[in-house]
């Protein structure tokens, strides 16, 4: 399981923008004015290969009155939800009141915390010393905005959650399968379809699953050989305002977890009630998470055909943005079309773990490259030079050249296109990431010969006689 970070803290101290910065995101709204984060959002940050769920919470001011209260009942569960709290304050503003009663609200509820100075930018980082009057070891100096410190703080993160023998254990089982969607779609029924027995409650009532459930078993395939499987059922993410019982909340939390722990992540959508925005907002999670995707259209079965068309036209339309996924029409209910699901997830799987060889990266960038070259930037041409694999789950090809940082988008999704088609990368996202080159001569003074002084200082007079 990952981790789970809660930032909290008074309102616009910098909890939002720490978060955007954390999840390489702008999921978060940011502006300078108390009040703006009322809901907990939730996102997963990745700092190298340091991975946490992070969870931006409203402002606790202290009043009693308004919204402020359900502001403050949103952060106090984020409270107990988390592992760590990471409690923000403003450097600018100096110690307050209200800071101190956070603290005190922490520590009644048994949770460690990191405290953060944010906005130190322009000031000297002694300034931050007033905030060790609230007990603590250690005080972060950082400034959101611009990610200064922000490395020094996931580090200390990073050292209260060492990876145990458990999540080793844990790496090693089979292909890790979480089936997620909104409630009542039909996750359950799949799973025990899959399973081939009943082992997770079903009932026509939402929110029947209300934790993540990870079950092992072996599949004989095709080629009579067993596979070791481990399926994860999670419990339905509905939208945050339909959202009535506190234990819901916490199955989001299970769920995204859940997403972070799979390998391959199979999103059920019902077809009879075709594809809606909190579909779109669980997908993006997924692909913003990196993990290989399988889209299972569920209740196929008994559809008039006018109606299957108006929903392959829907998800054509609407999933433009999302075309490595692999999609199958299923019936969970009667076993129809889920043999060819355990295909597309195999498919999936061993895309994401593909190993992906330096001289066939370079060479498919280098053909890529010939046929459609980068555009021009301040007049100079962008030279990607070499390419080479840089993880996997999801598959990041690393490209090394001159001028990466001015990339275009719409030049990234191109290659992204050429790699996926070339290496047959379907059923996964790619992550491209770009190097500089470094001048090797930078800081360096050249050392003339005696014949270049000699010739430097005849050209020297002339340009004394000039004057």
């Amino acid at each position: 399981m990952l981790p789970v970070i809660a930032l909290v803290g008074r309102p616009n101290v910098g909890k939002s923008t720490l978060f955007n910065r954390l999840t390489h995101s702008r999921d978060a709204l940011v502006a300078d004015y108390e009040g703006l984060t009322r809901d907990r959002k939730y996102g997963e940050a990745k700092v190298d290969d340091i991975r946490f769920i992070v969870i931006d919470t409203g402002g606790l001011s202290g009043l009693d009155d308004g919204i402020d209260v359900a502001m403050a009942q949103q952060s106090l569960a984020a409270i107990d939800e988390a592992d760590e709290v990471v409690l923000l304050v403003d450097a600018k503003a100096g110690l307050m009141p209200a800071d101190e009663i956070i603290v005190k609200e922490i520590r009644r509820r048994g949770k460690s915390f990191s405290l953060v100075a944010n906005k130190i930018d322009g000031m000297d980082e002694l300034a931050a010393t007033e905030f060790y009057a609230l007990g603590v070891d250690r005080v972060f100096p950082v400034t959101a905005t611009h990610g200064r410190g922000v490395r020094q703080l996931v580090d200390d993160l990073a050292l209260r959650f060492p990876e145990n023998a458990q999540e080793r254990e844990f790496k090693q089982r089979g292909t890790r399968i979480a089936i997620v969607g909104r409630p009542n779609v039909g996750k359950s029924t799949l799973v025990n379809r899959m399973l081939g027995e009943d082992r997770v409650v079903v009932f026509d009532h939402p929110g029947t699953t209300r934790d993540s459930i990870y079950i092992d078993y072996q599949r004989i395939g095709k080629d009579g050989e067993s596979k070791p499987y481990m399926l994860i059922d999670t419990a339905g993410v509905r939208r945050r305002k339909n959202i009535e019982e506190a234990v819901e909340t916490f199955s989001i939390l299970k769920t995204l977890q859940a997403i972070a722990d799979a390998q391959v992540t199979v999103l059920v959508i019902d077809a009879q009630e075709n594809l809606v925005d909190q579909d779109l907002h669980l997908m993006s999670h997924i692909v913003n998470a990196g993990r290989a995707l399988v889209i299972a259209i569920n209740k196929w079965d008994g559809l008039d055909n006018e109606h299957k068309k108006g929903i392959k036209e829907t998800i054509e339309r609407r999933l433009a943005f999302n075309d490595f996924a692999e999609i199958r029409f299923i019936s969970a209910l009667h076993g129809t079309g889920v043999g060819e699901l355990y295909e597309a997830v195999d498919v999936a799987y061993e895309a994401a773990t593909q190993k992906l060889s330096t001289n066939e990266l370079t060479k498919l960038l280098e053909k890529a490259v010939f046929d459609h070259p980068p555009p021009l930037v301040a007049g100079r041409r962008i030279k990607l030079r070499y390419a080479h694999a840089g993880g996997q789950n999801p598959p990041i090809i690393i490209i090394h050249g001159n001028q990466t940082t001015s990339v275009p988008k719409h030049y990234t999704r191109y290659l992204e296109k050429t790699f996926r088609r070339k290496l047959q990368l379907y059923g996964t996202p790619i992550r491209i990431e770009y190097r500089s080159g470094e001048n090797p001569y930078a800081g360096r003074k050249n050392k003339l010969t005696a014949r270049q002084m000699t010739k430097r200082r005849r050209m020297m007079k002339h340009v004394g006689k000039k004057k």
